[in-house]
């Protein structure tokens, strides 16, 4: 096993300095010595090991800005992984967006620094209760979030994400789908298409703490706040925002913003680090920040990136069965994505 170890924090500050000066208003300069030698260091490794870090914007600023190769959304993530030459592929988010890479680099090492970086959404549901809501409904396609296992997304039609579902479920041209697990995103999808939607019954811990209140309560503090809520938040917030989207959808909508108003005040309901890693990219913006943290997420440290890369260690593996039926949810997905987009 190949060990690199830490440069002193005074020789690191000054190999990162052009690092450090893209996150100076998101990570405080007292925190930065505490940082640059993991940073230097798996830079470092990432040559020698023929590595990429992908990073979902949930993550932390200092893995977001520092050593991320790769950042975005679910949907980016898994269309920029299965483009990737890279050998191996560390992944910065949660277990199921690991267990995506792998499905769309079945030859490449895909790494998790954390094995209990789970999800609450994707452990609401199993592949057993999808057999058991394709009895209910027979004949009714599966349309799962890609917050899902590699078991339930096996025994799915096709996978969407948050910026996507709408458009693939209609463009599947049925009736009626079964949209799973999220509520609160089967909701949304209902209120956007004539579709008839049969729901799961899951929630993301983050999203769903959120209430309509909280926005009206901020809203009387500061009546010209601009609100964007992600549609895993409950049907209340959702009627009180000004935008609603995926991560991707709301970072390019605070862009627009940051176009054509000198200072505007955002407050942003998703996880926290999410305003962080857009603060960074558009400074002018002011965020108010009454977010959520998920504890999953945040597992992923700069300590456990530089030992996964060390150790090559976690790997996500698949069962090939599962896999080769969970491949295809997978790629009808990026397939209607580019044909969409096109």
């Amino acid at each position: 096993m190949s060990v690199i170890e830490l440069p002193a924090p005074e020789r690191a500050v000054a190999e990162t300095r052009e690092i450090f000066e893209r996150v100076e208003n998101v990570i405080p300069r007292i925190e930065w010595p505490l940082h640059a030698p993991y940073v230097a260091a798996i830079n470092a490794l990432k040559k020698e090991r023929n590595a990429v870090i992908l990073a979902h914007n949930y993550q932390v600023p200092e893995i977001f800005y520092t050593v991320a190769d790769i950042v975005g959304d679910s949907l980016a993530l898994a269309m920029k992984a299965k483009q990737t030459t890279a050998d191996t592929i560390v992944l910065c988010g949660v277990h199921f967006m690991a267990e995506t890479a792998k499905l769309v680099n079945p030859e490449k090492t895909v790494l998790v620094p954390d094995l209990r970086a789970g999800c609450s959404l994707a452990e609401s549901i199993t592949a057993a209760d999808v057999a058991l809501l394709r009895e209910r409904y027979p004949g009714t396609p599966v349309v799962s979030y890609v917050n899902t296992s590699a078991e339930v997304k096996a025994e799915s039609d096709v996978c969407v994400t948050s910026g996507n579902a709408v458009e693939i479920v209609e463009a599947l041209r049925v009736p009626r789908v079964i949209f799973l697990p999220d509520e609160y995103l089967a909701k949304y999808v209902a209120s956007k298409t004539d579709v008839q939607i049969v729901a799961w019954k899951g929630h993301c811990e983050v999203h769903e703490r959120f209430s309509g209140r909280d926005v009206a309560r901020f809203r009387d503090g500061d009546p010209s706040l601009i609100v964007l809520a992600h549609p895993e938040c409950p049907p209340d917030v959702l009627a009180e925002a000004d935008f609603v989207g995926s991560t991707h959808g709301m970072t390019e909508y605070v862009g627009t913003l940051a176009s054509e108003q000198r200072a505007p005040r955002v407050l942003m309901l998703t996880e926290c680090s999410m305003a962080d890693n857009v603060a960074g990219r558009y400074r002018n913006v002011q965020f108010v920040r009454p977010c959520n943290l998920c504890p999953h997420m945040k597992r992923n440290t700069l300590p456990k990136v530089l030992h996964s890369l060390q150790a090559m260690e976690y790997e996500v593996t698949i069962a090939p069965g599962v896999a080769e039926r969970a491949r295809l949810a997978v790629e009808r997905m990026l397939d209607y994505s580019t044909r969409l987009r096109d």
